[in-house]
């Protein structure tokens, strides 16, 4: 499993390469409407393994969580079902408000 900083995961998403990546945000549905990054998508961590025909496993897959624990988890399993190109966001969201996007909510 790899590692993204918010701030590296803000220059790639913003870099027009057009790479697709999948953002998985494992989060429960109340933090997910509290904030999100844009694009993210809501599988909760407890429903991962009932919504993998969801995710494409070429697709280049970060997990996102609150403060990047859950999302680690996540990364784990998904890399021992066969995915290959999975990144867990250090920090979570609370890393991404913090360092990306100072206006998000916070919770």
């Amino acid at each position: 499993m790899q590692h993204i900083t918010a701030p590296e995961l803000a220059a790639l998403l913003a870099d027009g390469s057009g790479k697709a990546r999948i953002l998985l945000d494992v989060r429960e549905p109340w933090e997910y409407q509290t904030c999100r990054i844009e694009g993210a998508i809501s599988i909760p961590m407890n429903t991962i393994p009932d919504q993998l025909a969801q995710l494409d496993k070429d697709a280049a897959i970060v997990c996102i969580c609150h403060h990047g624990a859950r999302s680690m988890r996540v990364a784990h399993f998904l890399e021992s079902q066969g995915y290959t190109h999975v990144t867990n966001l250090t920090g979570g969201i609370h890393a991404w408000a913090q360092q990306v996007d100072p206006a998000m909510p916070t919770y």
